[in-house]
């Protein structure tokens, strides 16, 4: 046995370096700011062409194995993890616009990314058009300009369960030579995959469904990698230049994969929008079971919904899964093994009727989240839609008496118990 006789300080920062390499089946967490160079050249490689890995923030070997597994699951050609759902949205938006440029979006978007809009966007010099409607195919095209340099929707809107016509609202992005930007957070891959149908970007917040249990943050962007420098380089400037220095442009290093590779290199970690390994860990484990879990979800969803649509406490309910929902054919069109777990309902008794079900529930969860494997109720009036005004919560399908709810995995049986229970003295009192 060799004998160190190194400091104790030494020992205790050096004696486990250089372990043998060992095989594991789980995704290997690498919980380390940078890895060690082999030699001089190798650092010199690594930071002349970006090869394997020399600090976290630009890449790491957990991350990197979560974004192969997320591209894979959403049909893309290439992911890149961050931080949280909000960076995700960030990221791309700032990967296909700046100073000057201009975006059309859904107004039935997540208010996070709304306020990213008109507050941040806006000051950074990009300005935004909102499309009320947003199966109106021509109200798109029409709020198209000279400089837009992307299209926005959310698959599944929050929170009325409008549903995007992927496929229509892609074709007016490509006949403009700019990106259909899909958030599918709600839907997730397991119900439909964007970019199979006409969107060139998806992004998530990986902290809902994929990742699935409310415990850990995260966001990604999932790119097509059909990048064209031909027909759209003249939308993206900054892909098909060369850089500083001379360096060669971005599509002529990456061609089709120019857009996620622009994002990897130079916007998610010099804004940075880095996630943790770990937190990749339990992104990449959750999505392991995505498709168990939703489709569970989404079968809880709608006996829920069934029910409370046949409850005289409850005025109306949009769930995209009930035949009377406006988007319900949309929906069948293109979502596949369930309509989702997330969806609004509106009581008679108004804003009370609203207090009296949040602050009753049992087995419901009053909080501000989604996609988790609890089942969770929030008043959007009140909080996420608090900044709207009344006619524009009017337009969302927001009322005094609107709750939203995310279906967890529970026995449905339980749940059902449960909004029994909180609404016979709704019942009671609207009778």
């Amino acid at each position: 046995m060799t004998v160190d006789t190194t400091g104790f300080a030494t020992r205790a920062v050096h004696a486990a370096r250089n372990q043998g390499a060992a095989s594991s089946r789980a995704t290997p967490i690498y919980l380390t700011a940078g890895f060690e160079f082999d030699d001089f050249d190798h650092a010199a490689g690594h930071f002349g062409t970006g090869a394997g890995f020399g600090y976290t923030r630009t890449g790491n070997p957990t991350v990197h194995a979560v974004e192969r597994q997320l591209a894979a699951l959403e049909s893309g050609a290439d992911a890149v993890l961050v931080a949280s759902g909000q960076a995700a949205v960030v990221t791309a938006l700032l990967t296909v616009a700046g100073a000057g440029d201009h975006i059309v979006s859904s107004t039935h978007i997540y208010e996070g990314s709304r306020g990213l809009f008109l507050d941040n966007l806006a000051r950074l010099g990009i300005e935004t058009t909102f499309v009320d409607d947003i199966g109106d195919v021509d109200a798109w095209r029409a709020a198209i300009r000279p400089n837009t340099r992307a299209l926005f929707a959310e698959s599944i809107a929050n929170a009325r369960n409008d549903i995007l016509d992927i496929a229509a609202i892609g074709a007016v992005a490509d006949s403009s030579a700019i990106p259909l930007i899909v958030d599918n957070t709600l839907a997730t891959p397991f119900l439909v995959r964007p970019l199979e149908h006409g969107a060139a970007i998806v992004v998530h917040s990986a902290s809902k469904f994929l990742a699935g249990h409310g415990s850990v943050l995260g966001g990604v962007i999932v790119d097509d990698g059909r990048f064209d420098p031909i027909r759209a380089g003249h939308n993206a400037p900054h892909l098909v230049l060369p850089g500083r220095g001379g360096v060669a442009s971005v599509a002529a290093r990456h061609g089709g994969r120019a857009r996620i590779a622009y994002a990897r290199e130079s916007v998610a970690p010099r804004f940075g929008a880095s996630p943790s390994p770990l937190n990749a860990f339990l992104i990449g484990q959750g999505a392991e079971t995505l498709g168990l879990r939703v489709e569970r979800q989404s079968r809880n969803a709608l006996a829920v919904a069934r029910w409370l649509a046949a409850h005289d406490a409850v005025e109306s309910v949009d769930y995209v899964g009930l035949e009377t929902h406006p988007d319900h054919s949309l929906a069948t069109r293109y979502l596949h093994g369930g309509y989702g777990s997330i969806f609004t309902f509106t009581l008679r008794g108004g804003i009370e009727a609203a207090r009296h079900f949040v602050e009753s529930v049992s087995v419901f969860t009053h909080m501000t989240h989604i996609g988790d494997v609890r089942s969770l109720v929030l008043h959007p009036g009140t909080t996420s839609h608090a900044h709207r005004t009344d006619e524009e919560r009017d337009i969302l399908g927001v009322s005094p008496g609107t709750l939203r709810l995310s279906i967890g995995i529970e026995d449905v049986a339980d749940l059902i118990a449960d909004l029994a229970r909180v609404l016979e003295p709704v019942r009671e009192a609207v009778a």
